[in-house]
C-alpha cells in the first residue's frame, strides 16, 4: 500500500478527506445543524437532565477536588438557564480570563468591559498569568486532546482561585470571568469530563501537580464557568439607569448569538423571560433592550457566524460566502439593521473583517458588527477611539456613531490629538499596570 499522507485531498485537508458526493437533499441533511435552534420551542424540556454541579459538589465532600465558590463578596446574582435551573453570576472581585483573538483583533472589547467595571467601582485584577484555553488549536487542527485541554483549564483556573495572595487575600478572592466564547464552551465541556472521568482526573494531576497547581494536591473547579455577557445581562438595567447618557430609540440592532455560548452545554446558557419571551437565549438582546434600542429579528438569527475554526483557515471562501449570504445580506435587507451585536470574538471577527470580499461579487452589504459591551459603552459615553476602539473595525461604523449623535470625526480628532500625548510618554491606563504582574505567589508551595 502507498503512503497517501502527503496527497492533496478536498480544500486542501490532505488525502484523509475525500468528496462524499451527496445529493442536495443529502447535503442539506448533513449540514441541518449549522441552524439547528436551541431554544425552549424546540428542545424537549420535559425530561430532566442531569445537572453536572451535583455531581462536582460529591467530588468535593469526597474530597476529590477542591470548589471555587462564590461568596457574598462576590456578590451574585440569580439567573434562569434552558432547564429553569439557577446560575449564580458573580458582579465583584473578578479575575479577568481575557480572550487572545479580542486583544489581537477587537481590543476596544475587553477595554469596554474594563471601562464598566471602573465606572461603577468594581474590585478585580487583571493579571497577565493567563494563558490561552488553546481550544483554537483543538477546534481549528484537530491536534489537540482532552488531556491538554483539561490541563489548561485547570491550570487557568488555579490561578484565579489563588491570584489573591499576592494582594493580601485568601484563596478564591477573585472569581474567573471569562472572555471569550470560544474558552466559554470549551471550558464548559471539560468540567463536565472532568467531573465524570476519575480516569481523567487522576491524568491531569500528574500534569498539574509538576506545575504547582495543586491546592493540598487537589485540582480546583470553579462552581460556575461564567461569560462575561452573563454579568453585562445582570448589570443591564444598572447601566441603563446609572450611566447611560444617549437616547438609542431610534437605534434598528440585530443579534448574533454564538454557538460556542448557547449550542454548546446549551444547559448552561442563560434565559430570561422578559427578553425575547424567554424562547432565545438573553444575552446580547437583553442589553440591547434594557438601553432602549429596536431589537429587529431576523429568519436566519440561529445560524453559526461561518467561522467554523477549520474551515475559516483551509476553506476560507466558505466563511465569508456563509458569513456574507447567511447573516450579513439577511441582517441588512430584513432588518435594515443599523448594527449586528455578538458576544463573541470568533463571530465578531469573521462578520467584521469579511464584509469587504462582498464586493468582488456585487454583494454591497454592510454593516457594523461590534460586541454587546461596546455597544453599551458608546451609549454611556465612552470615547469611539480610545475606549471602544471603533477603528479597528473593518466594518463601516462611522454612520451608527452619527445616528447616535456622536461626531465622528470630533471623535477621531481628539484621539490623534491624544496620540501625541503618548509618544510624549503621557499614557492612560485602565489599571495599573504594576497590579497586573504576578511575582509573588510560589506556586510549588501549595497555596
Amino acid at each position: 500500500m502507498s503512503d497517501n499522507s502527503t496527497q492533496q485531498g478536498v480544500a486542501g485537508h490532505g488525502a484523509f478527506f475525500q468528496d462524499t458526493n451527496l445529493s442536495a437533499n443529502e447535503a442539506e441533511a448533513a449540514t441541518a445543524w449549522v441552524r439547528s435552534h436551541v431554544d425552549r420551542r424546540t428542545m424537549d424540556l420535559g425530561e430532566r437532565m442531569d445537572d453536572i454541579r451535583d455531581h462536582m459538589w460529591e467530588l468535593e465532600k469526597e474530597g476529590e477536588i477542591i470548589v471555587h465558590r462564590l461568596t457574598d463578596q462576590h456578590k451574585p446574582v440569580e439567573v434562569d438557564t434552558l432547564y429553569g435551573w439557577k446560575k449564580r453570576i458573580p458582579t465583584n472581585q473578578f479575575w479577568h480570563h481575557k480572550s487572545c483573538g479580542q486583544c489581537g483583533n477587537i481590543p476596544g472589547y475587553p477595554t469596554s468591559i474594563l471601562w464598566f467595571m471602573n465606572k461603577f467601582g468594581m474590585d478585580y485584577l487583571d493579571e497577565t498569568d493567563q494563558t490561552s484555553c488553546t481550544a483554537w488549536n483543538y477546534h481549528g487542527s484537530g491536534i489537540g486532546n482532552v488531556e491538554s485541554l483539561a490541563a489548561v483549564f485547570l491550570r487557568n483556573f488555579h490561578q484565579a482561585y489563588v491570584s489573591g495572595k499576592q494582594h493580601g487575600f485568601e484563596n478564591g478572592h477573585f472569581f474567573p470571568l471569562v472572555h471569550c466564547g470560544t474558552s466559554f464552551g470549551n471550558y464548559k465541556e471539560i468540567r463536565k469530563y472532568l467531573i465524570e472521568s476519575a480516569e481523567l482526573r487522576e491524568k491531569v494531576k500528574k500534569i498539574l501537580g509538576k506545575l504547582g497547581r495543586l491546592v493540598d494536591g487537589k485540582i480546583v473547579i470553579p462552581e460556575e464557568v461564567v461569560h462575561y455577557s452573563e454579568w453585562l445581562h445582570v448589570m443591564r438595567n444598572r447601566i441603563a439607569s446609572e450611566l447611560q447618557t444617549i437616547d438609542m430609540s431610534n437605534i434598528r440592532v440585530t443579534n448574533h448569538a454564538a454557538c460556542h455560548y448557547y449550542k454548546m452545554v446549551a444547559e448552561d446558557a442563560v434565559y430570561d423571560n422578559t427578553v425575547l419571551g424567554g424562547n432565545r437565549t438573553a444575552v446580547g438582546t437583553s442589553v440591547a433592550q434594557a438601553l432602549g434600542a429596536q431589537v429587529i429579528d431576523y429568519s436566519t438569527w440561529y445560524d453559526c457566524c461561518g467561522f467554523g475554526f477549520r474551515h475559516i483557515i483551509s476553506e476560507r471562501e466558505f466563511t465569508r460566502s456563509f458569513t456574507m449570504n447567511r447573516k450579513i445580506k439577511v441582517a441588512r435587507e430584513e432588518a435594515n439593521a443599523d448594527v449586528m451585536v455578538g458576544i463573541d470574538t470568533g463571530c465578531i471577527t469573521t462578520m467584521d473583517k469579511n464584509q469587504w470580499i462582498g464586493k468582488a461579487h456585487d454583494m454591497n452589504y454592510s454593516i457594523p458588527i461590534v460586541a454587546d459591551v461596546q455597544l453599551a459603552a458608546l451609549a454611556c459615553g465612552a470615547d469611539p477611539f480610545k475606549i471602544v476602539q471603533l477603528q479597528w473595525h473593518a466594518s463601516p461604523c462611522e454612520d451608527l456613531v452619527e445616528k447616535m449623535g456622536i461626531s465622528w470625526d470630533k471623535a477621531k480628532a481628539d484621539f490623534q490629538d491624544y496620540l501625541k500625548q503618548v509618544e510624549q510618554g503621557n499614557v492612560e491606563y485602565l489599571y495599573n499596570p504594576e497590579l497586573a504582574t504576578n511575582q509573588n505567589i510560589n506556586m510549588k508551595a501549595g497555596a
